[in-house]
């Protein structure tokens, strides 16, 4: 686990400095192209990819907001220069949507890693590092500051996720990665950013894993259409082990529809392979996104997404 300088068998490319914050090529130019889990909650695009109104807001009914675990304190300057950044990088999404997003680390700042850290459920278990949420809230600053330093000049290295189970009602067991907290941190952060492209192409008829959505939205949004349609059938199914047989090579290329910054696709990646430990030995995943990590869903979503737009 020392800390190694980054390697990746991803080419590297120049990468533009100071750009505007959503700036990117579009897919026709290719210039720079080259046992809990956690979550945050940013606001919602109200609106599907089409600019028609999403199931909520033909219902009428009020978004439920969910609890952002967001530190007391006031903004600092610059987490708001981050909220300006992102919005631009939403804006970018929403009028171009053929757009690849060739910058977008820039975005994980300080100030963006401790809003990350204070997302995060304080009572999770810990991960192969065994650092819980208040042991790495000591000396939180000055952890952040080295963290945010590791990321930008490509030192952080992925820990392989604690493997864990629990029990499924059908009497199996649902395999569960615990990251470790700084994976966390890092990921929420990642996942925060990318929240901003995706949400503006998901459909809204989409409510897995969304932030600002929960599983009574879509019952109400299943009830209101049953009541004011004539419904004949309705198609129940799942898809059997889906986290577990994700394929790492599809998965980046449906990423890379939008996101062509190779730092944020090498950070997936080192995610991706970093592997489970369990019982305390290291397996290797050549598939899969572990359950309970912060940046599955987004990854399990943009998979979907990419198979079902085809």
């Amino acid at each position: 686990m020392h800390e190694n300088r980054e390697t990746s068998e991803m080419s590297e490319v120049s990468e533009p400095h100071n750009r505007p914050a959503g700036e990117g090529d579009s897919r026709t130019s290719r210039t720079h192209v080259s046992e809990e889990s956690d979550s945050g909650v940013l606001p919602m695009n109200r609106s599907n990819k089409d600019g028609k109104p999403s199931a909520e807001s033909e219902e009428g009914r009020t978004l439920i907001k969910e609890n952002t675990h967001q530190p007391s304190t006031s903004s600092t300057q610059s987490e708001i220069r981050v909220s300006q950044g992102l919005a631009g990088v939403r804006k970018a999404a929403r009028e171009g949507k053929e757009m690849k997003f060739t910058a977008l680390l820039h975005h994980v700042t300080v100030g963006l890693l401790r809003e990350s850290f204070y997302a995060l459920k304080r009572r999770a278990a810990p991960g192969v590092d065994g650092v819980t949420w208040q042991g790495y809230e000591t000396g939180l600053e000055d952890r952040l500051v080295d963290l945010h330093g590791r990321v930008h000049r490509g030192a952080y290295q992925a820990r392989p996720s604690r493997r864990v189970y629990i029990p499924k009602p059908d009497g199996r067991q649902r395999p569960l990665g615990v990251a470790a907290l700084e994976d966390k941190v890092v990921q929420q952060a990642v996942v925060t950013i990318l929240n901003e492209i995706y949400e503006e192409d998901f459909r809204g008829f989409s409510y897995g894993f969304r932030p600002g959505r929960s599983q009574h939205q879509a019952l109400d949004a299943l009830s209101v259409g049953i009541s004011r349609k004539k419904v004949n059938w309705v198609l129940d199914c799942d898809i059997k082990g889906f986290f577990d047989n994700l394929s790492h090579e599809w998965l980046l290329k449906f990423v890379q529809h939008r996101v062509a910054d190779r730092r944020i696709l090498r950070l997936i990646q080192k995610w991706l392979k970093a592997g489970v430990v369990e019982e305390g030995r290291w397996k290797n995943t050549e598939m899969g996104a572990p359950q309970g990590s912060v940046v599955s869903p987004l990854l399990a979503n943009i998979y979907l997404h990419s198979v079902v737009s085809g």
